[in-house]
């Protein structure tokens, strides 16, 4: 019998003839590309090997393409320039030579290079059209680079700059809108600023000076989003943190004083190397005048198809990069050469989302396409120029630096947070003796920010990327390096994210594999680092010695055994009479039946999530028979304390497992047993009760579980009104289609009948269209009225954490478990002597953080009902001098764009 077929000789020439019919299938799909699709695949990979070799072989093989396709020379310029950014300079050399004339060129003909660049200039307008302003920004910098090589006039295209410039004029122009106007203009003098400058100074002070005078009337939304600032101060750090129109400004000032000499040490200008072009021979081009398309101001609330109004946007709020690496490490950002090198690594992350493998190769690549001697080169290669002063960078630094930096950004990245994440792998596993070091120095620099004040979110956000990196890597680290904080306050942020990363890597592994890989004096219960036990069920009612063991067994075993619901409904009656009568009478009787089913049920399914789900779905009707308050009858719309009661339950089956309290509550607000403002309010009541640290709650505060509940909530309740929202407006749309073919085939059968006969009717007349009535859709009215309750449901929601988090940190005399450290962190000197502090402080100093991201992630929903919301929750300190207070209000009116 001959095993090859099935052995390892056989899988590997059958895996190695797969790979060959796979490149002969390759060979054959390039064979059938047509001869455009060939250039254009050759134009797009310019510069795999050697883009200043390459340059003239492709200039070569454009011009002997026949016939002569322009669309597709200049599609595949635009794809190169929106898509490799890093290569814009060599794609503009390129077109460079295409300008210049051969042998076969007629007098007075347009050069094929000028050819290109007016159909460029379309694809360009396109993108402006649909206010994409990444690629809008990329071909500005294309152009920018044109302008120095004399192929676009200077007047033309300080034109174009003005006409972003202008933009931040507008009355009332969003910081979004603002943000990416600058960035075009400025981006595109600072590129093209050595022959802009030559021809207008005036102008180009008047550019950066519009550009200074939006960003300076930022100064407070940056303070309430700089992930390094102080609750007590509202002065920015000089260090540690960069703002994006800060540095860029920095970089234009820095240019402008030398008149932008220093530009060509800044990024390589390859066209450089041609001769001028004789401007009596070929005149610039004069690009179009432009008008940025205005920003589009939703008027009717439920006009829009997609909703998007209603989720957060992103980009509202200035851009903080937190550095990492001294100078001499990493560029300085407030730099010319330092703006451009981080900018070109953003572009590279944010377009490669698709792909983070390519994406980190790219990045290792980047030094290719930088000027030689920026970067360090690889331990063991050819030096192959020498470093240029001033520079001379590491290289992985810089770029894990940057990817840091983009995922640090608050109140939320740009991208999914496990993308960045992933990033940082693929960049480990590609060069680990390089990036390795770079990701350890990057751990330690930012454990050891966390006491000098980096922000809940982000300190979050550290922790989860600890958390995941290790679990790539085989959970190794130092710990003992951070053993001596042990000795630091519980709730100290240092002792916080070690409690907070191990609870995640608990999450990606199990809790035993986790607990060898600390010291001794972390594993210690005292330590509150790791939990004595692994995460698990902690059924109440398990215990013989309950006093309701037997009951809560009863009921346990119906659903065992799959009950109809009126039948474990009539057996709970009959609990009920049972504890009502017993010597257990002053208890809370609806509570304990409540309890004894919902743990009953969570037990059940805690095997598996599938199980979870099967219980909960099965015993819908009695959850929310439970939620509403009986135990018998149909139920009723809700009653608080039942829903508390029910989330109480839950909370203490699981807490052990504080991610499956969050998976819960979610579920629970999935299928309407309760509602998200239920959860809001038991988290603020309730929430530091759940986990390892409840014997060291203390008084009311949130820390990073709580505002993950709250969040949760959040986004259930604000998600619910979008996807109504979408709702009614696709059902209106599908309404408004109906009655225009409805009407379209009256009037083609008024039409054919040209001669009516006639008949009596035709005395009278006819009703004039507009007085028809219109029949409401009853599919658009049961929409609205759904539409109608979850925007009172967001409301309520938003309502209440806004008065959860005014309960926590300005809190009345009369308020119950209140942290009387609340008013005394927020001073500048309590700041200074918070060496001193203690667990109640950083409780409170913590819970200023999180209603800081509260009011900045939730902004746009915020403003929204901000007059309501402001009265309800901020009225009673009208005449009040408090300082509290008074911050509460600053961090809202910031928030929602009120004058503070």
């Amino acid at each position: 019998m001959s095993y090859e077929r099935h052995g390892r000789g056989g899988g590997y020439r059958n895996k190695r003839n797969h790979y060959r019919d796979r490149d002969d299938y390759d060979d054959r799909r390039r064979d059938y590309e047509s001869p455009d699709d060939k250039l254009k695949t050759a134009i797009i990979k310019l510069g795999e090997v050697d883009p200043i070799e390459e340059l003239p072989r492709l200039e070569q093989q454009i011009r002997d393409h026949v016939p002569r396709n322009i669309p597709i020379l200049s599609e595949a310029f635009r794809i190169g320039v929106t898509e490799q950014p890093y290569k814009i300079p060599f794609y503009a050399a390129l077109l460079r030579l295409l300008h210049n004339p051969t042998e076969l060129s007629i007098p007075g003909e347009s050069p094929l290079g000028r050819l290109v660049l007016e159909d460029f200039w379309k694809g360009f307008q396109a993108y402006l059209d649909k206010v994409e302003w990444r690629e809008t920004r990329l071909c500005i910098h294309f152009f920018a680079h044109l302008t120095v090589a004399r192929l676009i006039s200077t007047d033309s295209m300080f034109a174009l700059l003005r006409s972003f410039t202008s933009v931040l004029d507008e009355f009332g122009v969003s910081h979004g809108r603002a943000k990416r106007a600058a960035l075009c203009a400025g981006e595109g003098l600072l590129l093209a600023g050595p022959v802009l400058k030559a021809a207008s100074p005036a102008i180009t002070d008047e550019i950066i000076t519009a550009i200074q005078t939006y960003a300076d009337s930022t100064a407070q939304e940056k303070w309430l989003v700089s992930p390094s600032t102080r609750i007590s101060n509202q002065m920015m750090p000089s260090d540690g943190t960069v703002e994006l129109l800060d540095i860029l400004l920095s970089s234009l000032v820095t240019l402008n004083a030398t008149d932008f000499k220093d530009t060509e040490n800044c990024v390589p200008q390859p066209y450089k190397n041609n001769e001028e072009i004789d401007s009596t021979v070929l005149t610039p081009y004069v690009l179009p005048a432009v008008l940025v398309p205005p920003e589009v101001i939703e008027i009717d609330s439920m006009s829009t198809e997609s909703g998007e109004e209603s989720q957060v946007k992103k980009d509202e709020w200035p851009e903080f990069f937190i550095r990492l690496f001294p100078d001499d490490v990493s560029p300085d950002p407030k730099s010319p050469p330092g703006y451009i090198v981080r900018t070109a690594l953003l572009d590279i992350i944010d377009i490669f989302e698709v792909n983070r493998k390519e994406c980190a190769r790219l990045l290792l690549e980047y030094p290719k396409w930088n000027l030689p001697g920026t970067f360090k080169p690889k331990p063991g290669a050819p030096v192959e120029s020498e470093p240029t002063p001033g520079k001379d960078w590491q290289l992985e630094s810089t770029i894990i630096e940057t990817v840091l930096g983009a995922y640090l950004i608050l109140p939320e990245s740009s991208k999914k947070s496990i993308y960045y994440i992933a990033l940082i792998t693929e960049l480990c596993k590609l060069s680990p003796s390089t990036v390795g070091p770079a990701v350890g120095k990057s751990i330690r620099k930012l454990y050891n920010s966390l006491s000098d004040g980096l922000d809940v979110e982000a300190a979050r956000r550290f922790a989860e990327w600890f958390a995941v990196h290790m679990s790539n890597f085989g959970f190794s680290w130092v710990w003992k390096e951070w053993v001596p904080d042990l000795s630091l306050p519980v709730q100290h942020p240092r002792r916080a994210f070690m409690r907070r990363a191990v609870e995640f890597e608990v999450r990606l592994a199990y809790h035993d594999r986790i607990l060898k890989t600390l010291p001794p004096s972390m594993q210690s219960p005292d330590a509150y680092t790791i939990p004595e036990q692994a995460p698990s069920p902690a059924f109440e009612y398990d215990d013989p010695t309950n006093a309701h063991h037997d009951a809560a067994v009863a009921v346990l075993n119906l659903f065992r055994g799959r009950a109809k619901v009126e039948d474990v409904i009539s057996h709970l009656d009959s609990l009920k009479s049972t504890l009502e009568t017993s010597e257990d009478g002053h208890i809370n009787v609806d509570s304990v039946v409540r309890s004894i089913v919902v743990q009953s049920l969570l037990h059940i399914g805690s095997r598996s999530f599938s199980h979870f789900l099967n219980a909960i779905e099965r015993y819908l009707p009695l959850l929310r028979n439970l939620a509403s308050g009986g135990i018998s009858g149909s139920g009723g719309s809700g009653n608080p304390e039942a829903k508390a009661d029910v989330l109480t339950a839950a909370a203490s089956f699981w807490k052990h497992n504080r991610q499956m309290v969050a998976i819960v509550f979610d579920k629970l607000m999935q299928y309407q047993i309760v509602d998200p403002t239920d959860v809001v309010g038991w988290t603020f009541l309730n929430g530091v009760a759940v986990g390892q640290l409840a014997e060291l709650a203390g008084p009311m505060n949130l820390s990073a579980f709580e505002w993950d509940l709250l969040k949760g909530a959040l986004d259930k309740a604000n998600g619910r009104v979008t996807i109504a929202k979408r709702k009614v407006a696709a059902l209106r749309k599908e309404d408004d289609d109906a009655r225009a073919r409805s009407k379209a085939r009256a009037d083609e059968t008024m039409e054919v009948d040209a001669e009516p006969k006639e008949s009596a009717e035709d005395a009278v007349p006819a009703v004039p269209e507009k007085e028809v009535p219109q029949v409401e859709n009853p599919a658009i009215t049961t929409a609205l009225k759904a539409f109608s309750s979850l925007t009172k449901e967001q409301k309520a929601a938003l309502s209440r954490t806004l008065e959860g988090f005014v309960s926590c940190l300005a809190p009345s005399p009369t308020d119950t478990n209140a942290n009387p450290h609340a008013r005394t962190v927020i001073t500048e000197a309590a700041w200074e002597n918070r060496g001193n502090w203690g667990r109640d402080e950083w409780n409170a100093w913590e819970t200023w953080g999180w209603y800081r991201q509260f009011c900045r992630a939730y902004a746009p929903y915020l403003r929204t009902y901000s007059n309501t919301l402001y009265a309800v929750s901020f009225s009673r300190f009208e005449h009040a001098k408090d300082p509290a207070a008074d911050l509460l209000k600053l961090v809202w009116n910031i928030a929602t764009g009120q004058e503070p």
